[in-house]
């Protein structure tokens, strides 16, 4: 059942985060962007188990379309909104990987012993990543921004990035104190802003503790499930 969850996981994550095609939950896409993008999940849903036979990818398919259907036209731009339409999607995957746990054994890729465990690390890194770009991003979006110093094009959602990615790979290689630097760097090179405009700097320490948080979350829990996994050799092991 895990196998299956995980590989279904990925192909959720990489559908929603990198080969979306509705952007954000309340961006009002059209009825054919929604179906197009339901293909792309039981396309992926397909590839991640290695099956084309199964009815389970189109059941998944089935039921992001309906979700994504809810959430663009009947939930608003919030962070909430956005966290009950990925739990709905993920509430759906476990279903199906409960109902049907042999669904990545019986699959092409049911051999590859270390397969699962990649899998886990891939989906942890793109929802660390990516998803918490949206997450932030939906979080500090009531406030006003034109009281921001004017920056680089896309400047903080790329510093956001790059700060999750490295607080993600500092967990998943075991090195959590490292990311103590990563907030020391980060306070010094931010010290300007915070304290010249009260508003400003309260808008980047929320914002950045938000970000590392949810890439702390997303790293610890993908450790918790990498050690559920079949083990792949490259990771430390758990005490």
């Amino acid at each position: 059942m895990l196998e299956t969850a995980t590989a279904l996981l990925l192909a959720h994550a990489a559908t929603d985060f990198l080969f979306k095609t509705n952007g954000l939950p309340a961006s009002r896409p059209p009825a054919a962007t929604l179906i197009l993008h339901a293909v792309i999940v039981l396309v992926a849903s397909q590839a991640a188990i290695g099956r084309v036979d199964a009815w389970e990818p189109l059941a998944i398919a089935a039921a992001s379309l309906a979700i994504n259907t809810v959430t663009a036209f009947a939930m608003p731009a919030r962070l909430w909104a956005f966290l009950l339409d990925q739990a709905a999607h993920v509430a759906t995957l476990l279903a199906v990987a409960f109902l049907s746990p042999g669904l990545f054994a019986g699959g092409l890729w049911a051999g590859l012993d270390g397969l699962p465990a990649v899998m886990a690390l891939g989906a942890g890194g793109i929802i660390a990543t990516a998803a918490g770009g949206q997450a932030v991003a939906l979080l500090v979006d009531p406030w006003d921004k034109s009281m921001l110093p004017e920056g680089l094009p896309n400047g903080g959602r790329l510093i956001g990035l790059l700060e999750r990615s490295i607080i993600y790979l500092l967990i998943i290689v075991g090195q959590p104190a490292g990311i103590g630097f990563l907030i020391a760097a980060k306070s010094v090179l931010r010290f300007e802003t915070a304290s010249k405009d009260q508003r400003a700097g309260e808008y980047v320490i929320v914002g950045t503790l938000a970000s590392f948080g949810w890439a702390m979350v997303a790293g610890w829990a993908t450790l918790a499930l990498v050690s559920h996994l079949p083990p792949i050799g490259i990771l430390p092991q758990s005490p």
